[in-house]
């Protein structure tokens, strides 16, 4: 019977998380734009012509579609189906990671993997993390650390929680006023400190310094490969205008969100157990 009844929420983990996934694209495109979630309803955004439910359907409808608008046939970002794709199978890892810590764990990570997944693409599209879904993903560590401490939580104890709030919220805070006061502009965004603020209560101290050396390295990797093609490209061009240091600055930029939150997902799943295994090593 605890067969059965696992099955069938690794089925409707799938289906929300499809459905959710759908849901995701509209706070997407939305928030950053400040516009209302709720109305005007799925529309095709070049000739506004209303999205009827056979058409909305998370993948099918974008496959049987060829991925264009039914009416005026405008290309859709294939990104709609991949974030539809992508919330499915995390919370189909959501049930087979934290099924055996209750319900009430299981429901906290889904939601929390939802909004990290919003946050990448808002940051990557748009240079930006809305409040609300840092908020979100802030009372779902506060969820989380009130389960801790009711005795319903996972191996990160609520202490370690506190610890990581401080080492996330405190370290970015701390590195954003550092870069301020240097460069004289922001060289970090407050919605990565507001991130990290979150993460930290939620993952705990040691899987949350991990997340940040790993976005760190990630990042660092983008940065080179960034720099390499760019220095290729250049070498190619016939032109002649000068940029700007400001300019030649801006260039250099790229958004920090996105390392983060796949750093954060990745040590959501196995934090704890990278650094046990890490940590082991030299028991």
């Amino acid at each position: 019977m605890d067969r059965f009844y696992l099955v069938c929420t690794y089925l409707l983990a799938a289906v929300l998380g499809l459905c959710v996934g759908s849901f995701l694209n509209v706070l997407i495109y939305r928030l950053p734009r400040g516009m209302n979630i709720a109305k005007p309803g799925s529309h095709c955004t070049v000739c506004r012509e209303p999205i009827r439910w056979y058409d909305n359907i998370p993948v099918i409808s974008y496959l049987v579609l060829r991925g264009k608008c039914r009416h005026c046939g405008t290309k859709i970002s294939p990104r709609y189906m991949i974030v539809e794709l992508l919330n499915c199978l995390f919370w189909v890892a959501c049930v087979w990671r934290f099924y055996a810590y209750g319900w009430g764990v299981l429901i906290v990570c889904s939601i929390t993997v939802s909004m990290l997944l919003t946050a990448f693409f808002t940051d990557l599209e748009h240079m930006m993390i809305p409040d609300s879904v840092n908020g979100i993903i802030g009372l779902c560590a506060i969820a989380a650390f009130i389960l801790q401490i009711c005795g319903i939580g996972t191996e990160v104890s609520w202490q370690d929680r506190l610890w990581g709030l401080l080492a996330g919220g405190g370290s970015f805070l701390l590195i954003y006023f550092i870069v301020l006061l240097v460069i004289r502009r922001e060289g970090l965004g407050l919605g990565d400190v507001k991130l990290m603020t979150g993460v930290g209560l939620l993952l705990g101290w040691r899987s949350t310094v991990l997340a940040i050396a790993f976005a760190c390295i990630l990042a660092s990797f983008y940065a080179l490969a960034k720099k390499a093609g760019r220095g290729k490209r250049e070498e190619k061009s016939l032109k002649t205008d000068e940029e700007t240091a400001e300019e030649k600055e801006r260039k250099n930029e790229f958004p920090f969100a996105p390392f983060l939150t796949t750093a954060a997902a990745v040590c959501l799943f196995f934090g704890e157990q990278i650094c046990t295994a890490y940590t082991n090593l030299f028991l």
